[in-house]
């Protein structure tokens, strides 16, 4: 193995917080980590997408991406099914060999393995994880009627030598993607093979800030305005427009994480009319008729008409974008116009301000804007006053830390995570994490139990989060086994009634909710503690009527209860 391969190795180990556990298993997750950070714009725990441990058919790593989501339950298909109204698709697959050569023969052996994974009547043995993908897998097909296409599929055979484009082994991979066409299972084939630069190129790229460079002809430029660099407005070609939204897969891209709504979906009312125009005979009207898209990016670089985005969010037109998305294809959809505005800046208050103001499109509650708005940037703030091993950062666009190699990624915490440890830590209810994390906000706030309103103490958020990060950090270790992964929030569940067992007071109330967290904290700030209560949560599950391998268990309310009755 050459010396960048291990200084890839090693930063990735640092950064995520992962003990050695030998050159070869370390090399796979780099691997995994790279293929899967190219096709996926959220973070990811590499544990869970490395399968490669005696009985994984021949495959190192699977990630299945749905709906530019990375599921993990059938709980969250049928949650983006009702959601968004169709499934699209992508299976991720990876061999990583620390040979400096490429082997025909290795290469067969993985391709029959992703052929027996699809397979109806499989007929290699599988290892637990290589079956839990395989279901996800056999459920999306038993839904196939909701796909919009096949899925795509792509495979990366990655060895630490070069590949020099051999004739013979280009045979066996062509060889192989016809075969599974022939299956009639999918869509679009990719095979990468990765010698040791294409793999260094690939990580490298997983560092970069999102961008796109686009012609915008047709605008005018905004005049100087405080906190602002640059601003322009205009009507934008939808050939142009499409490259701001979709990578080079032709996938939707994960840059909508400030703007205030998921998308609602084709059936919702403003959704039909916008389809409706796009669709229509009049569809050229589309620049008068429709609010159009606000795009904010740290940085625009320009030269003439040519226009180079860094960094960007789109904080208004998640519904315009997602419906130009779905209609990408439509025969007539180039004579269409986008009204755009593209606003450079790096002040948080101005982009706050410009969120606001410019989502009034579909109707939104109060607790919608104030939950992907003005709340999420102050706790962020939030978690910054937090220092030394107990420091935290909270990731509320996705992948805004990937550019800064000094941050370890094991400690940055995403929305979903956030969510899902809020609610099993405060609200005791972890047997509803298993759902999308956009369903969980929407039952939570319907009900009497709330996240993310605007007057919540930021304390009980970061204690949850810091109880996750220590959970993760025993099972890296190895201090706790990795089958209670999959009731890792019951776990913290269990942790907070050990830790503290007193009525939660008001969310609201600043100086009790302190009180309340900060023996938490300290309790999570000392190894020993933490340690010794979560081995006593994990003897709870053992010693209760739960079983571990039972799907059903840990969605059921009432299993939930006898945990806590256990405990007791």
């Amino acid at each position: 193995m050459d010396r960048i391969t291990r200084s890839f190795i090693q930063e990735l180990l640092t950064q995520q917080e992962l003990e050695s556990e030998g050159e070869a298993k370390d090399f796979e997750k780099l691997v995994n980590y790279t293929v899967v950070s190219n096709s996926y714009n959220r973070s990811f725990n590499i544990d869970f997408v490395t399968v490669g441990e005696g009985n994984d058919t021949g495959i190192d790593g699977v990630a299945i991406i749905v709906n530019g989501q990375m599921v993990e339950s059938t709980d969250e298909i049928d949650d983006l099914v009702e959601r968004n109204g169709t499934l699209e698709v992508t299976f991720i697959f990876s061999q990583a060999k620390t040979s400096s050569s490429f082997n025909s023969g290795e290469i067969n052996t993985f391709v029959f393995g992703i052929k027996d994974f699809f397979s109806e009547t499989p007929q290699l043995v599988r290892n637990e994880d290589i079956q839990k993908f395989a279901e996800l897998s056999d459920y999306l097909y038993e839904n196939a009627a909701e796909f919009k296409s096949n899925p795509d599929i792509k495979l990366y055979f990655v060895t630490t030598g070069n590949w020099t484009g051999d004739q013979n082994l280009s045979a066996v991979i062509e060889a192989a993607k016809t075969e599974l066409e022939q299956k009639n299972l999918f869509n679009k084939i990719s095979f990468e093979p990765y010698g040791a630069r294409e793999l260094a190129a690939a990580y490298r790229k997983t560092k970069e800030a999102i961008s796109c460079t686009i012609t915008f002809d047709n605008r005018i430029t905004i005049p100087s305005i405080e906190g602002v660099s640059e601003a322009y407005i205009g009507l934008l070609p939808f050939s142009e427009f499409i490259k701001v939204i979709v990578d080079d897969d032709d996938k939707l891209l994960s840059v909508f994480e400030d703007n205030v709504r998921d998308f609602q979906g084709d059936t919702n009312d403003v959704n039909k009319v916008i389809d409706d125009t796009v669709k229509g005979e009049r569809n050229d009207l589309f620049g008068v008729l429709n609010n159009g898209v606000t795009i904010v990016a740290s940085k625009i670089s320009s030269t003439g008409d040519s226009y180079t985005l860094k960094d960007y969010q789109i904080v208004n037109g998640c519904q315009t974008s997602n419906v130009l998305f779905n209609n990408r294809h439509n025969q007539n959809i180039n004579s269409i116009r986008v009204p755009v505005k593209m606003i450079a800046t790096t002040n948080e208050t101005v982009k706050n301000q410009i969120t606001l103001a410019t989502n009034n499109q579909t109707p939104i509650k109060k607790e919608q804007l104030a939950a992907l708005t003005d709340f999420q940037r102050r706790l962020e703030q939030y978690y910054k006053s937090y220092e030394g091993d107990g420091q935290l950062y909270y990731e509320r666009r996705s992948k805004q830390y990937n550019t800064d190699s000094s941050i370890t990624k094991t400690r940055i915490i995403s929305i979903p995570i956030q969510i899902k440890a809020f609610s099993a830590m405060f609200l005791q209810n972890p047997h509803m994490v298993t759902s999308y994390f956009g369903s969980i906000v929407k039952r939570l706030n319907s009900d009497t139990s709330q996240i993310f309103n605007h007057d919540h103490a930021f304390i009980s958020y970061y204690t949850s989060a810091l109880a996750y990060y220590r959970l993760e950090s025993l099972f890296r270790k190895r201090i706790i086994d990795a089958r209670y992964k999959r009731v890792r929030f019951h776990l913290i569940t269990l942790f907070k009634i050990l830790a503290k067992n007193d009525a939660v007071p008001p969310m609201n109330s600043e100086r009790l909710m302190n009180r309340y967290c900060e023996p938490i904290i300290a309790i999570l700030n000392d190894e020993n503690q933490y340690v010794a209560l979560f081995q006593r949560a994990t003897a709870a599950i053992n010693n209760a009527d739960f079983d571990l391998d039972d799907k059903q268990h840990v969605k059921q309310a009432s299993k939930t209860q006898i945990l806590i009755e256990a405990l007791n």
